[in-house]
Protein backbone atom coordinates (compact mmCIF):
# COMPACT_ATOMS: atom_id res chain seq x y z
CA UNK A 1 0.00 0.00 0.00
CA UNK A 2 2.85 2.63 0.95
CA UNK A 3 4.53 1.36 -2.42
CA UNK A 4 1.21 2.94 -4.27
CA UNK A 5 0.73 5.87 -2.61
CA UNK A 6 4.81 6.88 -3.29
CA UNK A 7 4.24 5.89 -6.99
CA UNK A 8 0.79 8.30 -6.58
CA UNK A 9 2.72 10.97 -5.31
CA UNK A 10 5.77 10.77 -8.08
CA UNK A 11 3.10 10.60 -11.26
CA UNK A 12 1.40 13.91 -9.91
CA UNK A 13 5.00 15.60 -9.27
CA UNK A 14 5.66 14.79 -12.54
CA UNK A 15 2.73 16.20 -14.04
CA UNK A 16 2.76 19.48 -12.02
CA UNK A 17 5.82 20.50 -13.84
CA UNK A 18 6.27 22.92 -16.78
CA UNK A 19 6.65 22.41 -20.06
CA UNK A 20 9.94 23.15 -21.76
CA UNK A 21 9.39 26.09 -23.87
CA UNK A 22 10.06 24.76 -27.91
CA UNK A 23 13.66 26.14 -29.06
CA UNK A 24 13.47 29.19 -31.25
CA UNK A 25 14.79 28.90 -35.08
CA UNK A 26 16.36 31.60 -36.79
CA UNK A 27 15.10 33.15 -39.64
CA UNK A 28 15.91 31.85 -42.70
CA UNK A 29 16.25 35.16 -44.23
CA UNK A 30 18.82 36.72 -41.56
CA UNK A 31 20.72 33.96 -41.94
CA UNK A 32 21.30 33.92 -46.12
CA UNK A 33 25.00 35.30 -46.77
CA UNK A 34 24.95 38.42 -48.75
CA UNK A 35 27.58 40.17 -50.52
CA UNK A 36 28.47 43.55 -49.36
CA UNK A 37 29.08 46.89 -51.22
CA UNK A 38 32.49 47.83 -52.15
CA UNK A 39 31.87 50.82 -49.87
CA UNK A 40 30.51 48.14 -47.16
CA UNK A 41 33.35 45.51 -48.13
CA UNK A 42 35.96 48.26 -46.56
CA UNK A 43 34.40 47.71 -43.29
CA UNK A 44 33.49 44.22 -43.01
CA UNK A 45 35.18 42.24 -44.91
CA UNK A 46 34.23 41.18 -48.96
CA UNK A 47 32.96 37.73 -48.05
CA UNK A 48 29.01 37.20 -48.20
CA UNK A 49 27.70 37.29 -44.72
CA UNK A 50 24.87 36.71 -43.09
CA UNK A 51 22.73 40.05 -42.45
CA UNK A 52 23.24 39.71 -38.45
CA UNK A 53 27.12 39.65 -38.97
CA UNK A 54 27.42 42.45 -40.98
CA UNK A 55 25.22 44.57 -38.10
CA UNK A 56 27.53 42.92 -35.94
CA UNK A 57 30.30 43.90 -37.77
CA UNK A 58 29.75 47.12 -38.76
CA UNK A 59 28.59 48.30 -34.60
CA UNK A 60 32.22 46.71 -33.59
CA UNK A 61 33.74 49.30 -36.17
CA UNK A 62 31.89 52.35 -34.64
CA UNK A 63 32.40 51.24 -30.97
CA UNK A 64 35.96 51.07 -31.87
CA UNK A 65 36.09 54.52 -33.74
CA UNK A 66 34.11 56.07 -30.70
CA UNK A 67 31.44 56.95 -33.69
CA UNK A 68 28.36 56.77 -31.44
CA UNK A 69 27.16 60.38 -30.36
CA UNK A 70 28.06 61.11 -26.71
CA UNK A 71 24.79 62.66 -25.68
CA UNK A 72 22.17 60.70 -27.84
CA UNK A 73 23.38 57.37 -28.07
CA UNK A 74 20.55 56.48 -30.76
CA UNK A 75 23.05 59.21 -33.48
CA UNK A 76 25.90 57.58 -35.05
CA UNK A 77 28.42 60.02 -36.79
CA UNK A 78 29.67 59.37 -39.87
CA UNK A 79 33.07 59.11 -40.34
CA UNK A 80 34.65 58.96 -44.22
CA UNK A 81 33.80 55.16 -44.72
CA UNK A 82 30.61 55.14 -43.43
CA UNK A 83 29.42 58.23 -45.21
CA UNK A 84 29.14 56.66 -48.59
CA UNK A 85 27.25 53.34 -46.60
CA UNK A 86 24.83 56.28 -45.10
CA UNK A 87 24.52 58.20 -48.36
CA UNK A 88 26.17 61.03 -47.64
CA UNK A 89 24.89 62.04 -44.54
CA UNK A 90 26.54 63.07 -41.20
CA UNK A 91 24.76 61.06 -38.48
CA UNK A 92 21.75 58.54 -38.38
CA UNK A 93 19.64 56.64 -36.10
CA UNK A 94 20.43 53.49 -35.45
CA UNK A 95 17.12 52.44 -37.02
CA UNK A 96 17.95 54.42 -39.75
CA UNK A 97 21.15 52.77 -39.87
CA UNK A 98 20.00 49.07 -40.58
CA UNK A 99 17.83 49.81 -43.29
CA UNK A 100 20.74 51.56 -44.83
CA UNK A 101 23.02 48.75 -44.64
CA UNK A 102 20.35 46.52 -46.46
CA UNK A 103 20.79 48.56 -49.07
CA UNK A 104 24.29 47.95 -49.33
CA UNK A 105 23.89 43.92 -49.79
CA UNK A 106 23.16 42.29 -52.51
Amino acid sequence: MAAKKAAAKKTTAAAKKPAKPAARKPNASFMKEMTPSAALAEIVGSKPLPRTEVVKKLWAYIKKNSLQDAKNKRQINADDKLKPIFGGKKNVTMFEMTSLVNKQLS
